[in-house]
């Protein structure tokens, strides 16, 4: 019972929020992104991000929506593993910003790669929909 009651005045008071998403489906269309990256899914990936996207790699090279996806449709790169941590999501009216940690491995243009990244996502909902507008990341430095 205590848990019930726990669960419930949390609910309660948490703050309402604009729009039709609430957090919970707000963090699973985010996670659709990792999971559709492992699928190498580029029409799922086509349908989430919007046309105007961009990705700002660790190293500070910069990606638009068709770049992105080329790779992925003709393999130069593939994601192995995925998987966040510390997943924060913060609501401003049509827009929503993700942070948190994420653990990857892949392969680029026949280069292994791993690493622990910072990442910031931006959302945007537009016609009803979210559409991520900018994803960037962070290369998390190995403790000295």
């Amino acid at each position: 019972m205590r848990p019930l009651l726990l669960a419930l005045s949390l609910l309660l008071s948490a703050p309402a929020m604009a729009g039709d998403a609430a957090p919970a489906e707000l963090l699973a269309i985010d996670a659709s992104w990792n999971e559709l990256r492992l699928k190498s899914d580029t029409a799922g990936l086509d349908r989430l991000i919007a046309d105007d996207w961009l990705l700002t790699h660790s190293d500070g090279r910069t990606q638009t929506k068709p770049d992105y996806l080329e790779e992925l449709r003709t393999r130069s790169r593939s994601n192995q593993a995925i998987g966040n941590e510390d997943v924060v999501l913060r609501r401003y009216g049509d827009t929503a910003v993700v942070t948190g940690t994420s653990v990857q491995s892949g392969v680029s243009k026949g280069q292994p790669w791993s690493g622990r990244f910072r990442f910031t996502r931006v959302w945007v909902q537009r016609d009803g929909q979210w559409r991520m507008v900018a994803s960037h990341s962070s290369r998390i430095a190995d403790a000295p």
